[in-house]
């Protein structure tokens, strides 16, 4: 639910027509409640930031910040220091007999408690993002920069019980948004923290999926690069929106010619989501923008469909691209 705010927030960046502001306020207020209620997943993260944590950025209303500050509090409550990282899915726990679950999109909720740590001097916010981006970079990759999708821990010792998949093509293979959490994830670690290890594991990621050989020319994903490659795979939009945004903040903190390689793969894949296959005309598609995304294929769910979050993404990139820019 954060996602449709955090949409019209980044339509008022682009555009300062009060239209969209006034819509964004209104969206975003009534979200609000859910910053002062007990987190009951690792979620919160998604549905504050988009929403809420564009509403500071953009008009800097205290307001907002002490709604940031408590749903980071929350979120914190998750934190199983004998694992060190965030339990994702508490509602898994005794459903599937995992008692301490760790999701590679875990990555993409860290920005809500370092943003608050530095706002409100918290230590400890930051060191729970900080431990668990680190945890995650011991025991979700693989050597090749892949990961697995979850990681199931024992939460009296933190010992690893299991590796699987839930919404990938199997255990050992590479979910492609999961993928791109990742990427995004230790990108944004790297700027809120300056930790060469965030930056160093960013670019081993997006070295993995530029140049991974399932990659399809027009730079949109497969669902997942381990299923077969073939024209009637789904593609994965989302994938290649987070992908896309994160790269165009990547390449502003590697070298010149790097950087020039991440924004070029960044346009291919921003020209591809604009074009008539994947842009919807006005009016259709529910509203969305973006058409062919893939939510969780192995449960038949919300396959080849428009997602709020692809929208958002989407948008999030070319207000970045544009920024990059600007003189």
């Amino acid at each position: 639910c954060g996602f449709w705010p955090g949409t019209l927030w980044y339509l008022y960046e682009a555009t300062q027509d009060t239209v969209w502001l006034h819509a964004a306020e209104n969206v975003t207020r009534i979200l609000l409640p859910e910053a002062y209620r007990k987190a009951r997943s690792h979620d919160s993260g998604f549905i504050m930031m988009p929403s809420v944590g564009n509403a500071y950025r953009l008009t800097g209303d205290t307001m907002y910040a002490q709604a940031l500050h408590h749903a980071a509090d929350s979120l914190a409550e998750l934190y199983n220091p004998k694992v060190g990282t965030i339990l994702s899915w508490p509602g898994m726990v005794k459903k599937m007999n995992w008692p301490h679950n760790t999701i590679i999109d875990n990555m993409m909720n860290l920005e809500l408690l370092l943003s608050m740590s530095k706002a409100y001097a918290d230590d400890s916010l930051q060191n729970i993002a900080c431990t668990h981006a680190n945890t995650t970079i011991q025991h979700h990759f693989r050597d090749d920069y892949s990961t697995y999708h979850l990681v199931d821990y024992d939460p009296e010792t933190g010992a690893v019980r299991g590796k699987q998949t839930v919404q990938g093509f199997s255990d050992d293979s590479s979910w492609s948004r999961g993928q791109a959490w990742g990427l995004y994830g230790y990108t944004c670690m790297y700027r809120l923290t300056g930790d060469a290890r965030y930056l160093e594991q960013a670019r081993g990621i997006a070295g993995f999926l530029i140049n991974h050989r399932n990659m399809p020319a027009d730079g949109i994903p497969y669902w997942d690069f381990d299923a077969p490659a073939l024209a009637s795979t789904p593609r994965d939009a989302s994938a290649a929106a987070i992908m896309a945004s994160a790269l165009v903040e990547l390449s502003g903190f590697v070298p010149a010619a790097e950087g020039e390689r991440y924004m070029a793969f960044a346009e291919k894949q921003i020209r591809t989501l604009a074009s008539p296959e994947y842009t919807a005309p006005a009016g259709e598609n529910g509203g969305f923008i973006l058409r062919h995304s893939t939510g969780a294929y192995p449960f038949s769910s919300e396959v080849d469909v428009p997602l709020t979050y692809v929208d958002y993404y989407y948008l999030e990139a070319l207000t970045r691209i544009k920024r990059r820019l600007q003189p």
